[in-house]
Protein backbone atom coordinates (compact mmCIF):
# COMPACT_ATOMS: atom_id res chain seq x y z
CA UNK A 1 0.00 0.00 0.00
CA UNK A 2 1.25 3.47 -0.83
CA UNK A 3 1.90 5.86 2.02
CA UNK A 4 -0.95 8.07 3.16
CA UNK A 5 0.67 11.09 1.50
CA UNK A 6 1.60 9.34 -1.72
CA UNK A 7 -1.83 7.94 -2.46
CA UNK A 8 -3.43 11.38 -2.60
CA UNK A 9 -1.28 12.15 -5.63
CA UNK A 10 -3.83 10.04 -7.52
CA UNK A 11 -6.53 12.50 -6.52
CA UNK A 12 -4.39 15.38 -7.77
CA UNK A 13 -4.05 13.49 -11.04
CA UNK A 14 -7.82 12.94 -11.15
CA UNK A 15 -8.41 16.65 -10.55
CA UNK A 16 -6.22 17.61 -13.49
CA UNK A 17 -8.24 15.32 -15.77
CA UNK A 18 -11.56 16.39 -14.26
CA UNK A 19 -10.99 20.11 -14.72
CA UNK A 20 -10.10 19.96 -18.40
CA UNK A 21 -13.67 19.93 -19.75
CA UNK A 22 -17.17 20.66 -18.61
CA UNK A 23 -19.90 18.04 -18.48
CA UNK A 24 -21.43 19.67 -21.54
CA UNK A 25 -18.18 19.36 -23.48
CA UNK A 26 -17.74 15.74 -22.43
CA UNK A 27 -21.19 14.84 -23.78
CA UNK A 28 -20.57 16.77 -27.01
CA UNK A 29 -17.45 14.71 -27.61
CA UNK A 30 -19.07 11.37 -26.82
CA UNK A 31 -22.82 10.97 -27.42
CA UNK A 32 -22.58 7.38 -26.10
CA UNK A 33 -21.16 8.59 -22.80
CA UNK A 34 -24.19 7.51 -20.74
CA UNK A 35 -23.63 3.86 -21.64
CA UNK A 36 -19.94 3.99 -20.74
CA UNK A 37 -20.48 5.70 -17.41
CA UNK A 38 -23.28 3.53 -16.04
CA UNK A 39 -23.30 0.42 -13.86
CA UNK A 40 -26.05 -2.12 -13.21
CA UNK A 41 -26.12 -4.20 -10.03
CA UNK A 42 -28.67 -5.80 -7.69
CA UNK A 43 -31.63 -4.37 -9.58
CA UNK A 44 -30.27 -0.81 -9.69
CA UNK A 45 -29.08 1.25 -12.63
CA UNK A 46 -26.45 3.82 -11.70
CA UNK A 47 -25.82 6.59 -14.26
CA UNK A 48 -22.84 8.72 -13.29
CA UNK A 49 -22.26 10.21 -16.73
CA UNK A 50 -23.35 13.68 -15.55
CA UNK A 51 -20.17 14.05 -13.49
CA UNK A 52 -16.96 15.93 -14.22
CA UNK A 53 -15.10 12.76 -15.13
CA UNK A 54 -13.61 11.01 -18.11
CA UNK A 55 -11.68 7.76 -18.43
CA UNK A 56 -8.47 9.35 -17.16
CA UNK A 57 -10.25 10.78 -14.12
CA UNK A 58 -11.78 7.45 -13.20
CA UNK A 59 -8.52 5.58 -13.73
CA UNK A 60 -6.74 7.88 -11.29
CA UNK A 61 -9.56 7.60 -8.74
CA UNK A 62 -9.50 3.80 -8.94
CA UNK A 63 -5.76 3.93 -8.31
CA UNK A 64 -6.51 5.98 -5.20
CA UNK A 65 -8.79 3.18 -3.96
CA UNK A 66 -6.21 0.52 -4.76
CA UNK A 67 -3.41 2.45 -3.05
CA UNK A 68 -5.60 2.70 0.05
CA UNK A 69 -5.69 -1.10 0.37
CA UNK A 70 -9.45 -1.21 -0.21
CA UNK A 71 -9.56 -4.77 -1.52
CA UNK A 72 -7.93 -6.16 1.61
CA UNK A 73 -10.14 -4.02 3.86
CA UNK A 74 -13.28 -5.36 2.17
CA UNK A 75 -12.17 -8.92 2.83
CA UNK A 76 -11.27 -8.11 6.42
CA UNK A 77 -14.77 -6.81 7.02
CA UNK A 78 -16.61 -9.68 5.34
CA UNK A 79 -14.51 -12.35 7.07
CA UNK A 80 -15.01 -11.05 10.60
CA UNK A 81 -11.66 -9.46 11.42
CA UNK A 82 -11.85 -6.84 14.17
CA UNK A 83 -11.59 -3.78 11.98
CA UNK A 84 -13.31 -1.61 14.60
CA UNK A 85 -10.03 -1.27 16.45
CA UNK A 86 -10.95 1.37 19.04
CA UNK A 87 -13.65 -0.97 20.40
CA UNK A 88 -11.87 -4.20 19.39
CA UNK A 89 -14.89 -5.48 17.47
CA UNK A 90 -15.63 -7.14 14.19
CA UNK A 91 -17.96 -5.34 11.78
CA UNK A 92 -20.37 -7.93 10.46
CA UNK A 93 -23.67 -6.39 9.47
CA UNK A 94 -23.10 -8.25 6.19
CA UNK A 95 -23.51 -11.55 8.08
CA UNK A 96 -27.04 -10.54 9.08
CA UNK A 97 -28.19 -10.75 5.47
CA UNK A 98 -25.94 -13.51 4.16
CA UNK A 99 -28.44 -15.66 2.24
CA UNK A 100 -25.99 -18.46 1.46
CA UNK A 101 -27.25 -21.44 3.53
CA UNK A 102 -23.72 -22.88 3.59
CA UNK A 103 -21.96 -19.68 4.59
CA UNK A 104 -19.66 -19.62 7.60
CA UNK A 105 -18.43 -16.40 9.15
CA UNK A 106 -15.98 -16.68 12.03
CA UNK A 107 -15.50 -14.28 14.94
CA UNK A 108 -12.88 -15.40 17.47
CA UNK A 109 -13.04 -18.83 15.86
CA UNK A 110 -16.81 -19.19 16.21
CA UNK A 111 -19.19 -19.36 13.27
CA UNK A 112 -21.81 -16.66 13.91
CA UNK A 113 -24.20 -17.73 11.17
CA UNK A 114 -26.17 -20.33 13.22
CA UNK A 115 -27.00 -17.63 15.78
CA UNK A 116 -27.97 -15.17 13.04
CA UNK A 117 -30.32 -17.69 11.45
CA UNK A 118 -31.78 -18.67 14.83
CA UNK A 119 -32.67 -15.07 15.72
CA UNK A 120 -34.22 -14.47 12.31
CA UNK A 121 -36.29 -17.63 12.75
CA UNK A 122 -37.42 -16.53 16.20
CA UNK A 123 -38.28 -13.06 14.87
CA UNK A 124 -40.27 -14.59 12.04
CA UNK A 125 -42.24 -16.86 14.36
CA UNK A 126 -43.11 -13.99 16.68
CA UNK A 127 -43.97 -11.61 13.85
CA UNK A 128 -46.40 -14.09 12.36
CA UNK A 129 -48.04 -14.66 15.76
CA UNK A 130 -48.66 -10.94 16.10
CA UNK A 131 -49.88 -10.59 12.53
CA UNK A 132 -52.23 -13.59 12.80
CA UNK A 133 -53.60 -12.69 16.22
CA UNK A 134 -52.05 -15.69 17.97
CA UNK A 135 -50.14 -13.30 20.22
CA UNK A 136 -52.66 -11.08 21.98
CA UNK A 137 -52.64 -8.49 24.69
CA UNK A 138 -53.38 -9.13 28.37
CA UNK A 139 -57.14 -8.68 27.94
CA UNK A 140 -57.27 -11.00 24.95
CA UNK A 141 -57.55 -8.31 22.30
CA UNK A 142 -55.53 -8.49 19.08
CA UNK A 143 -52.50 -6.28 18.70
CA UNK A 144 -53.37 -3.37 16.44
CA UNK A 145 -50.66 -0.88 17.36
CA UNK A 146 -46.91 -1.44 17.47
CA UNK A 147 -44.70 1.20 19.11
CA UNK A 148 -40.94 0.94 18.59
CA UNK A 149 -39.02 2.74 21.34
CA UNK A 150 -35.38 3.33 20.42
CA UNK A 151 -33.03 6.06 19.27
CA UNK A 152 -30.32 6.50 16.66
CA UNK A 153 -29.81 3.29 14.73
CA UNK A 154 -32.58 1.66 16.77
CA UNK A 155 -35.02 4.19 15.34
CA UNK A 156 -33.82 5.70 12.06
CA UNK A 157 -33.53 2.41 10.19
CA UNK A 158 -36.85 0.92 11.30
CA UNK A 159 -38.83 4.12 10.76
CA UNK A 160 -37.26 4.73 7.34
CA UNK A 161 -37.92 1.17 6.18
CA UNK A 162 -41.45 1.00 7.59
CA UNK A 163 -42.40 4.12 5.66
CA UNK A 164 -40.55 2.95 2.55
CA UNK A 165 -42.32 -0.41 2.50
CA UNK A 166 -45.78 0.83 3.43
CA UNK A 167 -47.31 -0.87 0.35
CA UNK A 168 -46.23 -4.23 1.78
CA UNK A 169 -47.37 -3.60 5.36
CA UNK A 170 -50.35 -5.11 7.13
CA UNK A 171 -52.80 -2.25 6.70
CA UNK A 172 -54.95 -3.25 9.68
CA UNK A 173 -52.05 -2.44 12.00
CA UNK A 174 -50.44 0.91 12.75
CA UNK A 175 -46.78 1.45 13.56
CA UNK A 176 -45.27 4.25 15.63
CA UNK A 177 -41.72 5.19 16.52
CA UNK A 178 -40.70 7.01 19.67
CA UNK A 179 -37.11 8.21 19.95
CA UNK A 180 -36.82 11.71 21.37
CA UNK A 181 -36.65 12.01 25.16
CA UNK A 182 -38.87 15.07 24.68
CA UNK A 183 -42.08 13.98 26.46
CA UNK A 184 -44.14 15.32 23.57
CA UNK A 185 -42.94 12.50 21.32
CA UNK A 186 -44.23 9.80 23.65
CA UNK A 187 -47.36 11.69 24.70
CA UNK A 188 -48.56 12.31 21.16
CA UNK A 189 -47.95 8.66 20.30
CA UNK A 190 -49.87 7.35 23.31
CA UNK A 191 -52.81 9.54 22.34
CA UNK A 192 -53.12 7.54 19.12
CA UNK A 193 -53.04 4.01 20.55
CA UNK A 194 -55.18 1.90 22.88
CA UNK A 195 -53.41 0.16 25.78
CA UNK A 196 -55.09 -3.23 25.40
CA UNK A 197 -54.15 -3.38 21.71
CA UNK A 198 -50.58 -2.02 21.83
CA UNK A 199 -47.27 -3.84 21.65
CA UNK A 200 -44.11 -1.97 22.65
CA UNK A 201 -40.72 -2.93 21.23
CA UNK A 202 -37.90 -1.59 23.39
CA UNK A 203 -34.70 -1.42 21.34
CA UNK A 204 -31.56 -1.05 23.43
CA UNK A 205 -28.60 -3.41 23.33
CA UNK A 206 -27.69 -2.77 26.98
CA UNK A 207 -31.19 -1.78 28.14
CA UNK A 208 -29.57 1.30 29.70
CA UNK A 209 -29.80 3.91 26.90
CA UNK A 210 -31.08 6.99 28.72
CA UNK A 211 -33.59 8.24 26.16
CA UNK A 212 -34.92 4.78 25.31
CA UNK A 213 -35.30 3.53 28.86
CA UNK A 214 -36.84 6.81 30.04
CA UNK A 215 -39.49 6.49 27.35
CA UNK A 216 -39.89 2.75 27.98
CA UNK A 217 -40.45 3.24 31.70
CA UNK A 218 -42.97 6.00 31.05
CA UNK A 219 -44.81 3.80 28.55
CA UNK A 220 -44.78 0.94 31.05
CA UNK A 221 -46.30 3.14 33.76
CA UNK A 222 -48.99 4.29 31.32
CA UNK A 223 -49.81 0.72 30.34
CA UNK A 224 -49.95 -0.66 33.89
CA UNK A 225 -52.10 2.26 34.98
CA UNK A 226 -54.46 1.66 32.04
CA UNK A 227 -54.87 -2.11 32.49
CA UNK A 228 -55.43 -3.03 36.15
CA UNK A 229 -53.99 -6.37 37.24
CA UNK A 230 -53.04 -8.18 40.43
CA UNK A 231 -49.55 -8.63 38.97
CA UNK A 232 -48.50 -5.73 36.72
CA UNK A 233 -45.67 -7.82 35.26
CA UNK A 234 -48.30 -10.08 33.69
CA UNK A 235 -49.49 -7.07 31.71
CA UNK A 236 -45.96 -6.00 30.79
CA UNK A 237 -45.08 -9.52 29.62
CA UNK A 238 -47.91 -9.44 27.06
CA UNK A 239 -47.29 -5.94 25.79
CA UNK A 240 -43.52 -5.46 25.84
CA UNK A 241 -40.77 -7.04 23.77
CA UNK A 242 -37.03 -6.41 24.15
CA UNK A 243 -34.53 -6.03 21.32
CA UNK A 244 -31.48 -6.44 23.53
CA UNK A 245 -28.77 -8.72 24.87
CA UNK A 246 -29.06 -7.65 28.53
CA UNK A 247 -31.09 -10.57 29.90
CA UNK A 248 -30.90 -9.44 33.55
CA UNK A 249 -32.10 -5.90 32.85
CA UNK A 250 -34.78 -7.14 30.45
CA UNK A 251 -36.13 -9.58 33.01
CA UNK A 252 -36.13 -6.93 35.75
CA UNK A 253 -38.14 -4.66 33.48
CA UNK A 254 -40.79 -7.37 33.23
CA UNK A 255 -40.24 -8.66 29.70
CA UNK A 256 -40.35 -12.41 29.25
CA UNK A 257 -36.97 -13.70 28.05
CA UNK A 258 -38.93 -15.67 25.46
CA UNK A 259 -39.66 -12.27 23.95
CA UNK A 260 -36.09 -10.98 24.03
CA UNK A 261 -34.46 -10.83 20.63
CA UNK A 262 -30.67 -10.45 20.78
CA UNK A 263 -28.09 -8.99 18.47
CA UNK A 264 -24.34 -8.75 18.81
CA UNK A 265 -21.57 -6.26 19.54
CA UNK A 266 -20.35 -6.63 15.96
CA UNK A 267 -23.58 -4.99 14.75
CA UNK A 268 -23.30 -1.20 14.75
CA UNK A 269 -26.54 0.62 15.52
CA UNK A 270 -26.72 2.43 12.20
CA UNK A 271 -26.22 -0.87 10.38
CA UNK A 272 -28.67 -2.88 12.48
CA UNK A 273 -31.88 -2.84 10.43
CA UNK A 274 -31.40 -6.47 9.24
CA UNK A 275 -30.97 -7.60 12.87
CA UNK A 276 -33.51 -7.89 15.69
CA UNK A 277 -33.79 -4.10 15.48
CA UNK A 278 -35.85 -4.72 12.35
CA UNK A 279 -38.57 -6.62 14.24
CA UNK A 280 -41.11 -3.81 13.80
CA UNK A 281 -40.54 -4.02 10.05
CA UNK A 282 -40.89 -7.79 10.04
CA UNK A 283 -44.21 -7.50 11.88
CA UNK A 284 -45.32 -4.89 9.35
CA UNK A 285 -44.36 -6.67 6.12
CA UNK A 286 -44.11 -10.33 7.22
CA UNK A 287 -41.21 -12.72 7.26
CA UNK A 288 -41.29 -13.46 3.52
CA UNK A 289 -40.96 -9.82 2.53
CA UNK A 290 -38.30 -9.34 5.20
CA UNK A 291 -36.38 -12.21 3.60
CA UNK A 292 -36.62 -10.39 0.26
CA UNK A 293 -35.18 -7.28 1.91
CA UNK A 294 -32.23 -9.34 3.13
CA UNK A 295 -31.77 -10.81 -0.34
CA UNK A 296 -31.49 -7.31 -1.79
CA UNK A 297 -28.81 -6.45 0.75
CA UNK A 298 -26.99 -9.68 -0.06
CA UNK A 299 -27.00 -9.08 -3.80
CA UNK A 300 -25.36 -5.69 -3.33
CA UNK A 301 -22.94 -7.18 -0.79
CA UNK A 302 -21.78 -9.75 -3.34
CA UNK A 303 -21.43 -7.11 -6.03
CA UNK A 304 -19.34 -4.91 -3.74
CA UNK A 305 -17.12 -7.79 -2.69
CA UNK A 306 -16.45 -9.19 -6.17
CA UNK A 307 -16.79 -6.47 -8.82
CA UNK A 308 -13.73 -4.71 -10.18
CA UNK A 309 -13.40 -1.23 -8.77
CA UNK A 310 -14.08 0.55 -12.06
CA UNK A 311 -17.38 -1.38 -12.36
CA UNK A 312 -18.20 -1.44 -8.65
CA UNK A 313 -21.21 0.73 -7.86
CA UNK A 314 -20.42 1.57 -4.20
CA UNK A 315 -16.75 2.17 -4.99
CA UNK A 316 -17.45 4.48 -7.91
CA UNK A 317 -19.99 6.43 -5.83
CA UNK A 318 -17.44 6.77 -3.05
CA UNK A 319 -14.67 7.92 -5.38
CA UNK A 320 -16.88 10.55 -6.99
CA UNK A 321 -17.72 11.88 -3.54
CA UNK A 322 -14.05 12.13 -2.67
CA UNK A 323 -13.32 13.90 -5.94
CA UNK A 324 -15.78 16.65 -5.04
CA UNK A 325 -15.10 16.91 -1.32
CA UNK A 326 -11.31 16.74 -1.46
CA UNK A 327 -10.78 18.00 -4.98
CA UNK A 328 -13.39 20.71 -5.47
CA UNK A 329 -14.03 21.57 -1.83
CA UNK A 330 -17.68 20.51 -1.73
CA UNK A 331 -18.74 20.29 1.91
CA UNK A 332 -22.13 18.63 1.41
CA UNK A 333 -23.98 16.26 -0.83
CA UNK A 334 -27.71 16.09 -1.35
CA UNK A 335 -29.85 12.94 -1.48
CA UNK A 336 -33.03 13.48 -3.50
CA UNK A 337 -35.39 10.47 -3.57
CA UNK A 338 -38.22 10.98 -6.04
CA UNK A 339 -40.58 8.70 -4.13
CA UNK A 340 -42.64 9.82 -1.15
CA UNK A 341 -42.14 6.45 0.52
CA UNK A 342 -38.43 7.31 0.84
CA UNK A 343 -39.17 10.52 2.73
CA UNK A 344 -36.97 9.48 5.68
CA UNK A 345 -34.14 8.07 3.59
CA UNK A 346 -32.00 11.27 3.67
CA UNK A 347 -32.26 11.36 7.48
CA UNK A 348 -31.25 7.71 7.61
CA UNK A 349 -28.22 8.47 5.43
CA UNK A 350 -27.24 11.37 7.67
CA UNK A 351 -26.54 9.04 10.56
CA UNK A 352 -24.98 6.35 8.39
CA UNK A 353 -22.50 8.73 6.80
CA UNK A 354 -21.94 11.51 9.33
CA UNK A 355 -21.64 9.26 12.39
CA UNK A 356 -19.36 6.88 10.51
CA UNK A 357 -16.92 9.23 8.82
CA UNK A 358 -17.31 12.45 10.78
CA UNK A 359 -13.84 11.96 12.23
CA UNK A 360 -10.96 14.37 12.81
CA UNK A 361 -8.19 11.88 13.57
CA UNK A 362 -6.89 9.01 11.48
CA UNK A 363 -6.31 5.41 12.51
CA UNK A 364 -3.03 6.34 14.12
CA UNK A 365 -4.76 8.93 16.28
CA UNK A 366 -3.24 11.84 14.38
CA UNK A 367 -5.17 14.82 12.97
CA UNK A 368 -6.35 14.14 9.43
CA UNK A 369 -4.92 16.25 6.64
CA UNK A 370 -7.88 15.80 4.30
CA UNK A 371 -11.60 16.46 4.48
CA UNK A 372 -13.47 13.43 5.83
CA UNK A 373 -17.21 12.81 6.02
CA UNK A 374 -19.44 15.28 4.17
CA UNK A 375 -22.63 16.92 5.42
CA UNK A 376 -25.63 14.94 4.14
CA UNK A 377 -29.07 16.40 3.54
CA UNK A 378 -32.07 16.14 1.25
CA UNK A 379 -35.82 15.98 0.76
CA UNK A 380 -38.15 13.81 -1.31
CA UNK A 381 -39.47 14.56 -4.77
CA UNK A 382 -40.49 17.88 -6.19
CA UNK A 383 -40.83 19.47 -2.74
CA UNK A 384 -37.14 20.37 -2.81
CA UNK A 385 -37.50 21.99 -6.23
CA UNK A 386 -39.70 24.63 -4.63
CA UNK A 387 -37.37 24.99 -1.67
CA UNK A 388 -33.60 24.70 -2.01
CA UNK A 389 -32.90 23.83 -5.66
CA UNK A 390 -32.35 27.54 -6.33
CA UNK A 391 -29.11 27.33 -4.37
CA UNK A 392 -28.05 24.10 -6.07
CA UNK A 393 -28.59 25.56 -9.54
CA UNK A 394 -27.38 29.14 -9.16
CA UNK A 395 -25.76 29.43 -5.74
CA UNK A 396 -22.07 29.73 -4.96
CA UNK A 397 -21.74 26.26 -3.44
CA UNK A 398 -20.93 23.12 -5.38
CA UNK A 399 -23.42 20.48 -4.19
CA UNK A 400 -23.19 17.03 -5.78
CA UNK A 401 -26.61 15.36 -5.81
CA UNK A 402 -27.90 11.79 -5.86
CA UNK A 403 -31.28 11.48 -7.59
CA UNK A 404 -33.18 8.27 -6.77
CA UNK A 405 -36.22 7.16 -8.76
CA UNK A 406 -38.40 4.24 -9.79
CA UNK A 407 -39.92 3.43 -13.17
CA UNK A 408 -43.14 2.13 -11.62
CA UNK A 409 -45.24 3.56 -8.83
CA UNK A 410 -47.33 1.68 -6.27
CA UNK A 411 -50.06 4.28 -6.68
CA UNK A 412 -50.84 5.03 -10.34
CA UNK A 413 -53.09 8.09 -10.53
CA UNK A 414 -53.42 9.66 -13.95
CA UNK A 415 -50.10 10.98 -15.20
CA UNK A 416 -48.70 11.99 -11.81
CA UNK A 417 -45.85 9.49 -11.87
CA UNK A 418 -44.84 10.54 -15.38
CA UNK A 419 -44.69 14.14 -14.18
CA UNK A 420 -42.66 13.15 -11.13
CA UNK A 421 -40.08 11.29 -13.19
CA UNK A 422 -40.00 13.99 -15.85
CA UNK A 423 -38.96 16.40 -13.11
CA UNK A 424 -36.23 14.04 -11.89
CA UNK A 425 -34.69 13.62 -15.34
CA UNK A 426 -35.09 17.31 -16.19
CA UNK A 427 -33.34 18.44 -13.03
CA UNK A 428 -30.26 16.33 -13.74
CA UNK A 429 -30.24 17.67 -17.30
CA UNK A 430 -30.53 21.28 -16.14
CA UNK A 431 -27.81 20.89 -13.52
CA UNK A 432 -25.42 19.30 -16.01
CA UNK A 433 -25.93 21.52 -19.05
CA UNK A 434 -27.30 24.78 -17.68
CA UNK A 435 -28.33 27.62 -19.96
CA UNK A 436 -26.00 30.14 -21.56
CA UNK A 437 -26.50 33.86 -21.93
CA UNK A 438 -26.68 33.38 -25.70
CA UNK A 439 -29.50 30.86 -25.30
CA UNK A 440 -31.38 33.31 -23.12
CA UNK A 441 -30.99 36.09 -25.69
CA UNK A 442 -32.15 33.75 -28.46
CA UNK A 443 -35.34 33.20 -26.48
CA UNK A 444 -35.90 36.94 -26.29
CA UNK A 445 -34.95 37.44 -22.67
CA UNK A 446 -34.43 41.19 -22.03
CA UNK A 447 -30.76 42.02 -21.68
CA UNK A 448 -31.09 43.26 -18.13
CA UNK A 449 -32.55 39.89 -17.10
CA UNK A 450 -30.02 37.69 -18.93
CA UNK A 451 -27.61 37.40 -15.93
CA UNK A 452 -30.48 36.24 -13.72
CA UNK A 453 -31.73 33.61 -16.14
CA UNK A 454 -28.33 32.18 -17.04
CA UNK A 455 -27.45 28.81 -15.54
CA UNK A 456 -23.80 27.87 -15.25
CA UNK A 457 -24.46 24.12 -15.40
CA UNK A 458 -21.58 21.70 -14.89
CA UNK A 459 -23.17 20.69 -11.58
CA UNK A 460 -22.58 16.99 -10.92
CA UNK A 461 -25.34 14.45 -10.31
CA UNK A 462 -25.76 10.71 -10.00
CA UNK A 463 -28.99 9.01 -11.02
CA UNK A 464 -30.08 5.78 -9.36
CA UNK A 465 -32.99 4.06 -11.07
CA UNK A 466 -34.83 0.83 -10.22
CA UNK A 467 -37.97 -0.70 -11.64
CA UNK A 468 -39.99 -0.40 -8.43
CA UNK A 469 -39.55 0.25 -4.71
CA UNK A 470 -39.72 -3.25 -3.24
CA UNK A 471 -38.21 -4.93 -0.18
CA UNK A 472 -35.42 -6.26 -2.37
CA UNK A 473 -34.61 -2.97 -4.09
CA UNK A 474 -34.66 -1.16 -0.73
CA UNK A 475 -32.23 -3.66 0.78
CA UNK A 476 -29.86 -3.23 -2.15
CA UNK A 477 -30.11 0.57 -1.92
CA UNK A 478 -29.24 0.63 1.77
CA UNK A 479 -26.30 -1.74 1.22
CA UNK A 480 -25.08 0.44 -1.65
CA UNK A 481 -24.77 3.46 0.63
CA UNK A 482 -23.32 1.40 3.49
CA UNK A 483 -20.50 0.23 1.27
CA UNK A 484 -19.99 3.68 -0.21
CA UNK A 485 -19.45 5.03 3.31
CA UNK A 486 -17.13 2.13 4.16
CA UNK A 487 -15.05 2.76 1.02
CA UNK A 488 -14.66 6.44 1.82
CA UNK A 489 -13.67 5.63 5.40
CA UNK A 490 -10.90 3.35 4.15
CA UNK A 491 -9.59 6.02 1.81
CA UNK A 492 -9.84 8.69 4.52
CA UNK A 493 -7.95 6.23 6.77
CA UNK A 494 -10.41 6.68 9.64
CA UNK A 495 -12.28 4.16 11.79
CA UNK A 496 -15.83 4.26 10.44
CA UNK A 497 -17.50 1.99 12.99
CA UNK A 498 -17.04 3.78 16.29
CA UNK A 499 -18.79 7.00 17.34
CA UNK A 500 -16.96 8.44 20.32
CA UNK A 501 -18.11 11.91 19.33
CA UNK A 502 -21.59 11.26 20.70
CA UNK A 503 -20.34 10.40 24.18
CA UNK A 504 -19.06 13.64 25.73
CA UNK A 505 -22.35 15.51 25.59
CA UNK A 506 -24.19 12.48 27.01
CA UNK A 507 -21.76 12.24 29.93
CA UNK A 508 -21.96 15.95 30.69
CA UNK A 509 -25.76 15.81 30.53
CA UNK A 510 -25.79 13.64 33.66
CA UNK A 511 -24.10 16.36 35.68
CA UNK A 512 -26.34 19.03 34.20
CA UNK A 513 -29.44 16.95 35.01
CA UNK A 514 -28.29 16.60 38.60
CA UNK A 515 -28.06 20.38 38.86
CA UNK A 516 -31.45 20.89 37.22
CA UNK A 517 -33.26 18.76 39.80
CA UNK A 518 -31.12 19.07 42.98
CA UNK A 519 -32.22 21.00 46.07
CA UNK A 520 -28.75 22.50 46.23
CA UNK A 521 -27.10 22.32 42.80
CA UNK A 522 -23.30 22.29 42.67
CA UNK A 523 -23.16 24.40 39.49
CA UNK A 524 -19.60 23.42 38.55
CA UNK A 525 -19.93 24.36 34.90
CA UNK A 526 -18.81 27.32 32.83
CA UNK A 527 -20.52 30.66 33.45
CA UNK A 528 -22.84 30.33 30.44
CA UNK A 529 -24.06 26.85 31.39
CA UNK A 530 -24.48 27.85 35.03
CA UNK A 531 -26.56 30.86 34.01
CA UNK A 532 -28.77 28.77 31.74
CA UNK A 533 -29.33 26.20 34.49
CA UNK A 534 -30.25 28.96 36.94
CA UNK A 535 -32.71 30.51 34.49
CA UNK A 536 -34.33 27.12 33.89
CA UNK A 537 -34.64 26.42 37.61
CA UNK A 538 -36.32 29.80 38.19
CA UNK A 539 -38.76 29.18 35.34
CA UNK A 540 -39.88 25.83 36.78
CA UNK A 541 -39.98 27.08 40.36
CA UNK A 542 -36.91 25.40 41.84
Amino acid sequence: MAGNTDKWAYLDEAMVASSRKTIKELFAEDPARAEKFSIDAAGWHFDYSKNRVDRATMKALVQLAEASGLKDEIERMFTGEKINRTENRAVLHTALRNCDPKAKVLVDGKDVMPDVRAVLEKMGDFAEKVRSGAHRGFTGKRIKYVVNIGIGGSDLGPVMANIALTPYSKRGMKFFFVSNVDSTHLAETLRQVKPAETLFLVASKTFTTQETMSNANAAKAWLVDSIPSVNPNDVVAKHFVALSTAAKEVSEFGVSLDNMFPFWDWVGGRYSLPSAIGLSLMIAIGRRNFAKLLRGYWKMDRHFRTAKFDRNMPVVMALLGILYSNGYGAETYCCLPYDQYLSRFPAYLQQMDMESNGKGVDRAGKPVDRETGPIVWGEPGTNGQHSFYQLIHQGTHLIPCDFIGFCQTHNPIGDLHDKLMANLFAQTEALAFGKTAEECRAEGVPEDLVPFKTFEGNRPTNTLLADKLTPESLGALVALYEHKVFTQGVIFNVYSFDQWGVQLGKVLAKGVLADLVANKPEMRHDSSTNALIARYRRAVGR
